[in-house]
């Protein structure tokens, strides 16, 4: 789904890039510069996907990063639903890149 949102942004002329970032420990435990260079300091236009709670994400998306997630229980239907109902999709994952980019970009 990521990979396929930074496709569509890629069309569209919109730099991204996808990262997996599987371990935050691992993460953490490499250098600063490898870690920079992973996620650079001065790109503050960051959105984190996870299909579970976004608690946590904004130590990599910053304090104005979006998260999409899943922070709410109670819903009950096809998987499909249940995934279009939280925002994955990649529609909504463009839509909320977008944002983010724009919101940055009014900001320089």
């Amino acid at each position: 789904m990521c990979v396929l949102a930074y496709e569509q942004l890629k069309k569209e002329r919109i730099n991204a890039r996808v990262i997996s970032l599987p371990s935050w420990e691992l993460f953490e435990r490499q250098s600063q510069t490898y870690r920079d260079s992973v996620l650079p300091p001065q790109i503050n236009a960051r959105v984190s996907v996870e299909a579970a709670s976004s608690f946590g994400w904004e130590r990599y998306t910053g304090t104005n990063g979006s998260a999409i997630g899943v922070d709410r229980f109670g819903l009950s239907a096809p998987m499909k639903t249940v995934a279009q109902h939280f925002g994955f999709s990649v529609a909504h994952v463009v839509a909320v890149a977008k944002e983010q980019v724009a919101r940055h970009a009014s900001k320089n």
